[in-house]
């Protein structure tokens, strides 16, 4: 008899347990979708952690490192999913863990993921992210293949933004593989390849002149070019 009512109480605990825990469930799916609605961010970050204690799944923990990654959060978001390549790897994990990494200063790791992506649903936008990291690590050839891509199949309306100045801005996204060539042909033969280095980055300039970085990349250029050939004297 005692036997049987520690099971009935065990059973009514599981029970109750499990409506309870239903309940949070849908009380935190609730308050998920009202902080979307108002934009608070972390609300929604803590309305993610809850239902992955309460409910874990792959999905549930992609879309709150993709959060995190929208908020320059990149180590929480590499926390929460990881940082290996896994094959069952979602396109939202990879894309996670590409620009996480890419953020926090980790070009190879970041490559093995965009390589990933890439594989899934090759797209100009995905070449200039191989392309600018193989040249981060000196993988020049790579590099190129991916430049001759993007220049091959960059259309008029595609757009590349660059931060390295207090206002954003944007630029034709074959300009800026036009860019990344002429990086190239630098790391590629400093001394030998100047005069074509220079003439690339006037041609990325005629079609962009608002690109910035190319300019800089230019003056800089020349100028360890001038200090070269002037200590040579």
């Amino acid at each position: 008899m005692k036997g049987i009512v520690t099971l009935v109480l065990f059973v009514t605990t599981l029970a109750t347990s499990a409506q309870s825990n239903a309940a949070l469930i849908k009380h935190f799916e609730a308050y998920n979708k009202q902080m979307r609605i108002q934009g608070d961010v972390q609300g929604m970050i803590n309305a993610m952690t809850h239902l992955n204690v309460l409910a874990p799944s792959e999905a549930r923990k992609d879309t709150l490192a993709y959060i995190y990654t929208t908020e320059g959060k990149y180590v929480q978001a590499l926390n929460t999913i990881g940082i290996d390549r896994k094959i069952d790897d979602s396109e939202i994990a990879l894309e996670v863990k590409a620009i996480a990494l890419k953020a926090l200063k980790q070009p190879e790791r970041a490559l093995e993921h965009y390589k990933a992506l890439f594989d899934k649903k090759p797209t100009p936008e995905l070449t200039y992210e191989l392309a600018e990291l193989s040249l981060q690590v000196l993988k020049l050839d790579a590099a190129l293949e991916y430049i001759n891509y993007g220049l091959a199949n960059a259309k008029p309306e595609m757009k590349r933004a660059y931060y390295e100045r207090q206002t954003p801005y944007e630029v034709a996204l074959k300009s800026g593989f036009m860019y990344l060539k002429a990086l190239q042909l630098y790391q590629k033969d400093k001394v030998n390849n100047m005069d074509a280095v220079i003439a690339a980055l006037d041609d990325t300039l005629k079609a962009s002149p608002n690109f910035n970085l190319a300019k800089i990349t230019k003056n800089e250029i020349l100028r360890q070019h001038q200090e070269l050939q002037a200590s040579k004297k």
